[in-house]
């Protein structure tokens, strides 16, 4: 795994569980990036929406779009993928 596909990873994980604390456990792509920013991850928000469109595909997440923002639920899954009981190629698994 290239540094990049580590990081990569590791940014797709953090979200996941950025997503479990928030209210209802949604948070638009702004937030996510600045939050994302705050824990090391410095990712553009072109960036951010290309991994929460990818978390989708893989059914971790739902994606709204509100104007220029994309809208994130977490689910079921992906919840479970950010707690460690489930595996996703390209996410990076919590630590114990």
């Amino acid at each position: 795994m290239s540094y990049a596909d580590f990081l990569r990873a590791d940014l797709r994980l953090v979200t996941l569980r950025i997503l479990t604390e928030l209210p209802s456990y949604r948070g638009n792509s702004s937030v996510l990036t600045n939050l994302l920013d705050k824990l090391g991850h410095s990712a553009t928000r072109d960036q951010v929406k290309t991994e929460l469109r990818w978390l989708a595909e893989q059914g971790l997440l739902t994606l709204d779009e509100a104007g220029q923002v994309l809208v994130a639920t977490l689910t079921e899954r992906g919840q479970d993928v950010a707690e460690g009981r489930a595996r996703v190629d390209g996410v990076q698994r919590p630590r114990a």
